[in-house]
């Protein structure tokens, strides 16, 4: 029995240095951290249980080059909290996918889903390993993975990009429900080799898919950092937030931070002059538990703005428009942003809180050539779909069919208020009485007085007074109980069921 011990200790021994000791020191030299090394950074001491380290691959020959065929698996805890987890061992074929890698993933996603465990990936490498996808027999069982396509949002799916990723690595992001990814990075398709022998493009890796391909075209990667460790951190900030599976709420967390803390600076934040910028995340900071939030696609949709946070313990999504971008118009791009974090917001039951202070879409020809129309739709109906409480506050204005997308009335909030401060029309006022009196004016010989005039009567009309006065919102809000009024409103709204979903959006993709 000694001996048969001995070289099982042996065999997981040489497994723990995958593709050798030298390909290591490589990586070290190169500034970067082995996938072990990289677990180890992220999980509790003591708690990875590895599961699969004897495996290599099934090539005739390569048994012994293959330590883990390139991946390494098992459970975890991370602040306590139990995860399954994958990390990409670049040390063995550059982190490629064989048939046993994909088995490996497959196995471990499978339990992740089947005992309701957050799944944390961190990945990269070259895709699909050429010989074992090699002929009609090797494609045929190496296409991709069902258990991403159907993954459906069943627990928190979370990747780092740590390398440059193609193929199977970017396959897994792009289905994440959280992405970061190291600056210097690639995330792309494939590799600019292939692209060259294929097409005859030639192209760096960082504009193929580096970093700012990533935050300014794509929004495929929320987060982005510029070392390892930095990467491994968002990703526990962001479990953080999230419960462990779609079944469950998210953790509540204790704060002394009080519930109805009167917001006196907010006052002196927010213009009533509407052509007068301000920083929208000035009032997040102050309206949430100890000024303390986690922002998803800062570089991306910039004048949209969607963060993570908590109210008296509770988790919850943040919409909200900025002022300082756009003057807080909404384009395509911060449509995109918005039916992403609803989606996911309600799969995991996370509540919404919409904050506006928007004066419409960004409309032009070259946003009709974005599909404008759709991704007005598609935010809409994922707005329409959610089902987890919701609450709506008008801050400043809210102009036109964007009240409806920032969940105005009948768009399914539980409550919608505004600030005293609110304007509220189907335009603003400038552009309004240029449309409806525009031939008047022009034929007027007191141009400025009777502009003024319809100003005043204009701004009347979109006070949101009228609308209150018919019940179409709920109330007028006093501006610093803002934190007071959805430390109520969210208790009772979440009462009865918790802030669970019913998960309509659970299948919706994972990018638009």
């Amino acid at each position: 029995m000694e001996n048969v011990i001995e070289d099982l200790l042996k065999r997981k021994e040489k497994a723990k240095y995958g593709g050798g000791k030298e390909k290591i020191q490589k990586l070290h030299e190169f500034g970067s951290n082995t996938a072990r090394e990289r677990i180890e950074k992220l999980v509790d001491a003591n708690t990875f249980l590895e599961l699969g380290m004897l495996a290599h691959s099934d090539q005739i020959g390569l048994e012994e080059k293959s330590a883990g065929d390139g991946v390494i698996t098992g459970l975890a805890k991370v602040d306590g909290r139990p995860i399954v987890l994958q990390a990409a061992d670049k040390t063995v074929f550059a982190g490629t996918e064989g048939m046993v890698y994909f088995r490996k993933a497959q196995s471990i996603h499978n339990f992740a889903v089947k005992r309701g465990f957050p799944l944390l990936n961190l990945m990269e490498g070259g895709g699909l390993r050429m010989p074992d996808g090699m002929g009609s027999d090797g494609i045929s069982q190496m296409l991709f993975p069902n258990e991403l396509l159907l993954h459906n949002r069943q627990v928190p799916m979370i990747t780092a990009i740590l390398g440059d990723s193609f193929g199977g690595p970017t396959w897994t992001a792009a289905t994440s429900d959280f992405v970061t990814q190291l600056k210097g990075t690639t995330m792309a398709v494939a590799g600019p080799r292939m692209l060259e022998v294929a097409t005859g493009e030639k192209i760096s890796n960082e504009e193929l898919g580096g970093w700012k391909i990533h935050a300014n075209y794509t929004g495929q990667v929320d987060r982005f950092t510029d070392n390892e460790e930095a990467s491994i951190e968002e990703m526990k900030q962001f479990l953080s937030y999230m419960p462990l599976n779609a079944t469950k709420e998210p953790p509540f967390k204790e704060t002394k931070d009080d519930p109805y803390r009167r917001l006196e600076e907010v006052v002196n934040i927010v213009p009533t002059r509407r052509q007068r910028a301000y920083d929208m995340k000035k009032v997040i900071k102050l309206i949430i538990d100890d000024g303390e939030y986690f922002e998803i696609k800062s570089l991306y949709g910039t004048a949209l703005i969607t963060v993570m946070a908590r109210i008296n313990g509770r988790v919850i999504g943040i919409v909200a428009n900025q002022p300082m971008k756009f003057a807080g118009a909404a384009g395509a791009k911060e449509c995109e942003k918005a039916t992403d974090f609803i989606c996911m917001c309600d799969s995991y039951n996370i509540p919404l809180v919409f904050l506006h202070d928007i004066p419409g879409f960004r409309v032009s020809s070259e946003a009709e050539k974005l599909k404008m129309p759709t991704k007005i739709m598609m935010w809409n109906q994922a707005l329409a779909q959610s089902t987890v409480p919701k609450i709506s506050v008008v801050i400043r204005k809210s102009i036109g069919a964007a009240y409806g997308n920032m969940c105005g009335p009948t768009m399914g909030a539980d409550f919608v208020v505004a600030w005293p401060t609110a304007e509220i029309n189907f335009t603003g006022p400038e552009v309004g009485i240029n449309v409806v009196y525009g031939r008047d004016l022009q034929q007027s010989e007191n141009l400025k007085e009777e502009r003024q005039e319809l100003l005043k009567s204009w701004n009347f009309d979109s006070s949101p007074y009228k609308a209150a006065g018919k019940h179409l919102i709920d109330d007028i809000i006093d501006p610093r109980e803002t934190r007071k009024f959805l430390s109520q409103t969210l208790e009772y709204a979440c009462l009865k069921n918790g802030s669970k979903s019913e998960r309509r959006l659970a299948n919706w993709p994972t990018g638009f």
